[in-house]
């Protein structure tokens, strides 16, 4: 998605350009060219964006190293492998190398695509490489773009054989198809669409909309040289998808988005949307899905064959020189060969319910993660404390969850966020999820058959931990720890018992745990509570007790009564990633608060304006020792410290 979000903004830069001087495209003004130029600077270099983008984000840590040989991966094969270089290399003139080479550029999809993932597999291997003292200078993250260069230099080699069939392979399949009419403009929609993530969709337009193999669909369009009806066809049926198609589907990815995702995933749809529908700029809206969401992909490059179908058997047709946008539409709207252009509008409505219809059903039906459904980083759970009688029950719990995973032999890659363990396997249908919910654990997620995700609680860094050193052992460490012992035990024993009111944590609206928007608030999976929509900064504390813990990144603290009640004070949703940013704490770890002690500043404009929820979450988390919580004022504007409930400890 790194380079994706680069894409709306160069779209935006090239459709306002080409709204100011459509008819000289920029030529005729220097504003107009100065933005259309601007776009172009990111659009001419997807290739780019994607190798170093690729490569920074299949890193195991996320290094800007790691960036850095991605660019090197991509320079070499087009250094290698542009038309100039390759006439050197076969001793002719240029003239005279493969149309193919041509086609190796910064905007090459498939390129950029190869040498990220070659760059961030030579950073994952190599970046901790020690070499001989004469050479330690190039030791670790020094080394891998040197030998990320060696390895491009071999695959350009293989490149330069392989590229022309490939390439020409798809020009010869274009030719066919050319020959089916109708049929045959409805498949060149279809493998036009699917072509794109690899970028070489441009072998097929140059067959079709240019003079390779004689069709010249543009050129003939526009100087009137063709077949009314016939000229265009090639063209014609993308105008319902860019203009109305893609844009109802952003819409049916907006509205289907997490609701504490959905301004951010509005502000990326909206731009990719009015990109789409003004200049026919697509790339925004369909590289935001196209890889997370791939049969949502297959699915618009279907619909995308049908309509140039419809077109082309009603012989509806309208062309472009840029892309099939509103802009070129109204251009070609009463050129000669243009017929009965305003059928595409009808055809765009009718694509447009399509869209939203069958976008919206896969979306929901087959639970696809289009942007804002994605379980970001970001996300955040209540948290929960593992007591158990041993005193290393950290060991004892990450041993039982590890063993659940399928152990050594199953487990790959061992991360955490302030409340899950994020995992990597060889393969989930070997991990045993009763083994690992019986630890006591609040919940866990099978998200595909690599990624698992165990939800711990605040002290799941203490699991981690134990989890790594077993990782580090080769399993050692399983052995030699105890598991008959119940993880999860509540030591009623060692609390006190008895009733807490607890306190409006900010003057503002105190609503009901249930109306949080963030399904494992709001369900109660780690506990009953409440929740405050404030409009104020300061913060108070929600119970008298004592502070137990708070996070690194200072959005949340857990709190202990004296009755024995464990409280998580969790300021905004999904906040984590803000890295402690709109948070001034006003007490630590270990100190004893009263009612009416403020405990931190939350400036809500900075949670706004990085489009968070900015909700105040309390929720009891040891609820088996709690025997009753209630709220009474749900729904109602309170004071901070007003008394708005109380919970009862057994």
């Amino acid at each position: 998605m790194l380079p994706v979000a680069t894409l709306p903004v160069a779209a935006l830069f090239m459709g306002i350009g080409y709204a100011i001087d459509p008819s000289g495209w920029g030529g005729g003004n220097v504003f107009a060219a100065f933005l259309i130029k601007a776009g172009g600077t990111i659009l001419d270099n997807l290739g780019i964006l994607f190798a170093v983008g690729l490569a920074y984000g299949m890193s195991k840590d996320k290094d800007g190293a790691a960036a850095l040989t991605g660019l090197v991966s991509f320079l070499v094969p087009m250094t290698l492998l542009n038309s100039a270089a390759v006439a050197m290399f076969q001793g002719i003139e240029v003239e005279k190398v493969a149309t193919a080479f041509g086609a190796i550029n910064n905007k090459n999809v498939f390129i950029g695509i190869l040498a990220g993932l070659i760059g961030a597999a030579m950073y994952n291997k190599f970046s901790g490489v020690k070499l001989p003292m004469a050479f330690s200078f190039f030791s670790g993250r020094r080394l891998v773009p040197i030998v990320t260069s060696f390895v491009m230099l071999a695959v350009s080699a293989i490149l330069l054989f392989v590229w022309p069939a490939v390439y020409g392979g798809l020009v010869t399949f274009g030719e066919f198809i050319s020959k089916m009419g109708p049929l045959g403009a409805g498949l060149y929609g279809f493998f036009n669409r699917l072509l794109i993530p690899t970028g070489m969709h441009h072998a097929l337009n140059n067959v079709f909309w240019f003079n390779i193999a004689g069709i010249d669909d543009i050129a003939k369009f526009w100087s009137g040289d063709g077949v009314k009806g016939v000229t265009g066809m090639y063209q014609a049926g993308f105008f319902p998808v860019m203009m109305f198609g893609l844009p109802a589907g952003a819409l049916a990815i907006y509205q289907n988005a997490r609701p504490e995702k959905k301004k951010a995933t509005a502000s990326l749809m909206l731009a990719a949307a009015v990109a789409a529908f003004t200049t026919g700029v697509t790339e925004p809206l369909e590289f935001s899905f196209m890889f997370v969401a791939w049969p949502l992909y297959v699915v618009h490059a279907i619909l995308t064959g049908i309509s140039m179908f419809i077109a082309a058997t009603f012989h509806w047709t309208a062309g472009f020189n840029f892309s099939a946008g509103l802009i070129d539409y109204i251009l070609s709207f009463n050129l000669p060969l243009a017929n009965k252009p305003f059928m595409l509008l009808v055809l765009g409505l009718v694509m447009a319910v399509v869209y939203y219809v069958v976008f919206t059903f896969m979306i929901r039906t087959f639970n696809l993660m289009t942007p804002g459904r994605e379980e970001g980083d970001g996300e955040e759970m209540p948290d929960i404390d593992n007591n158990t009688t041993a005193d290393n029950k950290f060991q004892v719990l990450a041993s039982r969850i590890y063993k659940g995973l399928g152990g050594i032999e199953n487990v790959e890659s061992i991360d955490n966020c302030t409340t899950r363990l994020r995992l990597i396997v060889k393969d989930s249908k070997n991990v045993n999820e009763t083994a690992i919910k019986s630890t006591g654990v609040p919940g866990m997620r099978v998200l595909d058959d690599k990624n698992v995700q165990v939800i711990v609680g605040t002290e799941v860094q203490f699991v981690a931990d134990e989890m790594k050193k077993i990782q580090q052992s080769g399993g050692a460490g399983l052995e030699s720890v105890q598991t008959s012992t119940p993880v999860v035990e509540q030591k009623a024993s060692e609390t006190k018992g008895g009733k807490d009111d607890f306190f409006a944590v900010a003057d503002g609206e105190v609503i009901s745990i249930s109306d949080v928007e963030d399904d494992v608030f709001s369900e109660k999976m780690m506990g009953d509570g409440y929740a405050v929509r404030p409009t104020s900064n300061a913060v108070y504390t929600p119970v008298a007790g004592k502070i137990t813990s708070i996070f690194p990144t200072k959005h949340a603290m857990g709190i202990q009564t004296e009755s024995g009640a464990e409280v998580l004070l969790h300021m905004g949703i999904d906040t984590v990633q803000l890295q402690g940013e709109p948070f001034t704490l006003a007490v630590e770890e270990g100190q004893v608060v009263k009612k009416g002690d403020k405990v931190a500043e939350m400036d809500l404009s900075k949670v706004k304006e990085a489009g968070k929820k900015t909700d105040i979450i309390i929720a009891f988390t040891n609820m088996d020792a709690i025997s009753n919580v209630e709220l009474s004022k749900a729904n109602q504007t309170a004071k901070a410290n007003d008394v708005v409930g109380k919970v009862i400890v057994k």
